[in-house]
């Protein structure tokens, strides 16, 4: 499991992820407010990572990166739903995938799949799946 600093990375990575050229929205600051709260940080800890992000610390285990890309394949799409464009949301993601460690193959391949998804949202163990394809 992770430790709190790990943890405060990857909320802090989601956050800089929500807010990269606008500001964090309500649906975003809920959404990221829970994972928050899975996380064990409190409201006040998140509150302080909005205005003073971290530095970036890379997760060691494959499939802690695994679930933060899902993380962030939903907060994407929660954007998506409020009407950003697209193309930058998913070439953001690409970059944080590839930024964690991931193979582009397995980044690749979810960005294609999500479209034939319902809610563009790929299940948990589709996306376990690729990346164990890919890992092994």
């Amino acid at each position: 499991m992770v430790n709190r600093v790990e943890k405060l990375s990857l909320l802090s990575e989601m956050i800089a992820f929500a807010s990269f050229e606008k500001d964090i929205k309500e649906i975003e600051y809920n959404f990221l407010l829970g994972v928050a709260k899975q996380l064990d940080i409190s409201r006040e800890d998140f509150e302080y990572l909005i205005d003073h992000p971290v530095s970036y610390t890379h997760l060691k285990s494959h499939s802690e990166r695994i679930v933060q890309f899902h993380r962030l394949v939903l907060l994407m799409n929660i954007e998506q739903e409020e009407g950003e464009e697209t193309s930058k949301g998913i070439t953001k993601l690409y970059n944080f995938g590839l930024r964690m460690g991931l193979s582009h193959e397995s980044i690749t391949k979810v960005l294609y799949l999500m479209e034939s998804f319902p809610n563009k949202i790929v299940p948990p163990d589709v996306l376990i799946d690729i990346f164990k394809t890919q890992y092994n």
